[in-house]
């Protein structure tokens, strides 16, 4: 039972996930693939650049909102539950993690968009907001200043993440929130720079898209 509950946690986490609001948004009020335009990814930025500002906007409170719901459905599914694997106990905080990860990769591979989606920023953070909202709304933070400082937002992107877990690891130490947390922000920062590969590599070339 309590197998299954952690099971049916991934299952509709990874399927929130896949929910390409970008793609449906775009294809709702200009009636285009976005896939087939400019970075071919489904996130907020590509329909930004794409649709238009304000929808680009709404597709990142749907993508935020999509995840955070993952990460809360996970702690009300499994409640008090406790799964001893080994000798380690899971807890819903190791819930939370999971549902943290199947909703990015979700994000990122949609089954929804034949496995097409964002890059997984607004994902991530709508997950950090639900597990660990200081460090989400700092990171957020970071995100906006350097993308509008230097109009990349790979690069701002990049640094709200490693921004938001370097104050998650003192807030760990500080107030013993789960260690696991940690190790979830750094799958997730690995997952985001997989992604952004090619935005890297642009970067460093001095040929990377700007915001405008």
């Amino acid at each position: 039972m309590i197998i299954a509950k952690f099971a049916i946690v991934v299952i509709i986490a990874y399927l929130l996930g896949s929910i390409p609001f970008g793609l449906i948004i775009s294809k709702l009020t200009s009636g285009i693939d976005v896939r087939k335009y400019g970075s071919g990814k489904t996130g907020a930025t590509n329909v930004m650049r794409t649709v238009g500002t304000k929808f680009g906007i709404l597709t990142i409170v749907l993508d935020v909102a999509k995840a955070a719901g993952a990460v809360m459905l996970a702690k009300a599914i499994v409640g008090s539950s406790v799964l001893f694997i080994g000798g380690i106990s899971l807890h819903w905080q190791t819930a939370q993690v999971m549902a943290g990860l199947a909703g990015v990769i979700g994000h990122n591979w949609s089954v929804f968009a034949k496995f097409k989606g964002g890059r997984g920023v607004t994902a991530y953070f709508g997950t950090l907001f639900a597990i660990f909202p200081p460090a989400g709304i700092f990171g957020v933070e970071v995100l906006a200043i350097s993308a509008l400082r230097s109009r990349h937002m790979s690069m701002g992107s990049i640094l709200g993440a490693l921004a938001a877990w370097c104050l998650m690891v003192p807030l760990t130490l500080a107030y013993g929130f789960p260690p696991i947390y940690l190790v979830y922000g750094l799958a997730a920062i690995a997952l985001l720079a997989y992604q952004h590969h090619d935005n890297i590599k642009r970067l460093q070339q001095g040929t990377e898209r700007q915001l405008w």
